[in-house]
């Protein structure tokens, strides 16, 4: 396949099958061959948006190697469309496939800040950082119509409590009120990912995310507001964006942000055959060696379950890796460091406003 036959605004190129449904419904190849000599659309490459209804919105996080205990998820599926995504996965448990549909069928939890209210509220509930999101990024387009996200950072302001906010959209911009008065009691963090310099990689491996420059604005923006940022170069995908490590560092510091941290790419339950199907068809010339490459970090396999070496990799390119990363570190980012945050404030204001002594 060219890459002028590529879905456009996509990153995913199929469905995959859910392996919790013992059922399979498809449609068959002849009536999608009819579909494409009669010019007729068999599938409308649309996104939906579909409100959910949960219980609760914190989860805690089990494990031992994300760096989180507790986050937030106010949209489950994610239009941004990154074909490397890890919480493509997620979206099996819901029914859909961790394919297109994780990309066009957005599950919206309108709720979100009510339940929020409540969790935080608890009398005991002790304060600890909660990051949005953990899942897919509370900042994509959905977030345009709903506001779920704003309005959560309005009940972490009101009830003083620390939050952490992970994204690659510009968006965030439009909440810089919001953020600067979490910042002036120390309770915000911001973690920005930034994946390529390059606009032609950007837009293959995040389809309907916000440009590079964009990106690296919002960073700029964010640390001249005092709110701190940790760029997330992550994933590094050997082949494809990992000989940028440097000058991704140094675009990120030159920008203001506090620190760097990085993944190595694995792709783990469907995202395999997704990501082998995507890069077949985006990146034909150089689809085995990539491939080649990723497994070489993870012991011959394109995934690795290891806690502590799932995201790490090991062998010869993964060590190249990581020794790129603490030059860099040296070179860009020496004396920088990420700011804890408060915890303390929260049990002041749990009833919504300062309590009297």
């Amino acid at each position: 396949m060219k890459s002028k036959d590529l879905l456009k605004g996509r990153g995913a190129q199929k469905n995959t099958p859910n392996k919790f449904l013992q059922h399979v419904y498809e449609m068959r190849e002849d009536f999608l061959e009819f579909c494409r000599l009669e010019g007729e659309e068999a599938e409308k490459n649309r996104t939906e948006y579909i409100p959910i209804f949960p219980k609760t919105i914190v989860n805690k996080v089990d494990s031992p190697d994300v760096g989180m205990m507790y986050s937030m998820n106010p949209y489950q599926g994610c239009e941004h469309g990154c074909i490397y995504c890890y919480a493509r996965n997620a979206h099996e448990y819901w029914g859909y496939s961790a394919g297109l549909d994780f990309e066009r069928k957005i599950l919206v939890k309108k709720s979100a800040p009510e339940l929020l209210e409540k969790k935080i509220k608890h009398k005991n509930w002790k304060a600890h950082t909660i990051v949005m999101s953990g899942n897919t990024d509370c900042y994509q387009p959905a977030e345009q119509k709903f506001q779920i996200t704003r309005k959560c950072l309005e009940v972490f302001l009101k009830y003083r409590h620390p939050v952490g906010i992970i994204t690659k959209n510009a968006l965030i911009l439009r909440d810089l009120d919001i953020l600067k008065e979490l910042t002036l009691h120390q309770l915000v963090g911001v973690n920005i990912s930034v994946t390529s310099l390059s606009e032609k990689t950007r837009r293959k491996l995040e389809p309907r995310t916000a440009s590079i420059q964009k990106r690296l604005k919002t960073i700029r923006t964010l640390s001249e507001n005092k709110i701190p940022v940790n760029a997330m170069l992550a994933p590094m995908i050997p082949g494809i964006n990992s000989h940028e490590l440097l000058k991704l560092a140094k675009a990120t510091a030159d920008n203001g942000a506090n620190s760097f941290a990085i993944t190595v790419v694995r792709l783990n339950g469907a995202i395999g055959q997704i990501f082998t199907d995507w890069i077949k068809k985006a990146m034909p010339d150089r689809a085995e060696k990539v491939l080649h490459l990723i497994q070489d970090c993870h012991g011959g396999s394109i995934n690795d379950s290891r806690f502590g070496l799932r995201n790490r990799g090991e062998g010869n390119v993964a060590k190249q890796i990581h020794d790129m990363a603490r030059l860099a570190r040296l070179k860009y980012f020496k004396n920088r460091s990420f700011p804890k945050l408060n915890y303390d404030l929260h049990e002041q204001y749990k009833d919504g406003q300062m309590k009297l002594f």
